[in-house]
């Protein structure tokens, strides 16, 4: 039986992140369904949502009933990314999908419902810190490099990609991680 995976996508390039993910997460015969309640109008969005349908990702608009219950191997959050503005609280509907998202850790089988968040945790400031959600997931996959929230995270916590050229990272004091040989990944 392939693992169930949910991945909960907001309107900016952080779900545009996770739209990518559901496609590549498909392909690698995991059964993912994507939660895209904003759909962004732009082209770019528009393909990757076509690219994820052509591999056979259900998209849907809410979260499903049966999220909460353990269904789900993990679920990704790709709802905010380091560009959050948290001031007056989280729209709905992305305030409840969080509340959801929380509900439903460590539910269901053995292993339980693990959430993993796609370079900042959705609510988070990306240098502060949890903005008041009591939102801690599982796993945070920081891309090129650790946000400075990321010192607040006390779970898994992996470095994805090498999209930092040298004389950038060198330029602003960014000390990359020791990628071995073509490694993308790294767990601090």
């Amino acid at each position: 039986e392939r693992k169930k995976i949910l991945l909960v996508c907001g309107p900016g390039n952080n779900g545009g992140d996770g739209l990518v993910a559901a496609r590549h997460l498909t392909l690698f015969g995991y059964d993912c369904t994507v939660v895209y309640p904003k759909q962004s109008k732009k082209q770019h969005f528009l393909n990757l949502v076509k690219q994820m349908e052509d591999v056979g990702v259900k998209v849907l608009e809410e979260m499903p009933a049966d999220a909460k219950e353990g269904q789900y191997a993990a679920i990704v959050d790709a709802i905010f990314g380091f560009s959050f503005q948290g001031e007056g609280g989280i729209r709905e509907p992305f305030g409840s999908i969080i509340k959801d998202m929380i509900a439903s850790q460590g539910k269901g089988d053995g292993a339980g419902t693990s959430i993993i968040s796609v370079d900042v945790p959705s609510g988070w400031d990306v240098n502060g810190g949890d903005g008041g959600t009591g939102f801690m997931p599982d796993v945070l996959i920081s891309l090129t490099s650790p946000k400075l929230s990321s010192k607040k995270f006390t779970g898994r916590h992996f470095v994805g990609g090498r999209f930092l050229p040298p004389a950038v990272a060198e330029k602003y004091g960014v000390s990359m991680p020791p990628y071995q040989g073509v490694q993308q990944v790294w767990e601090s």
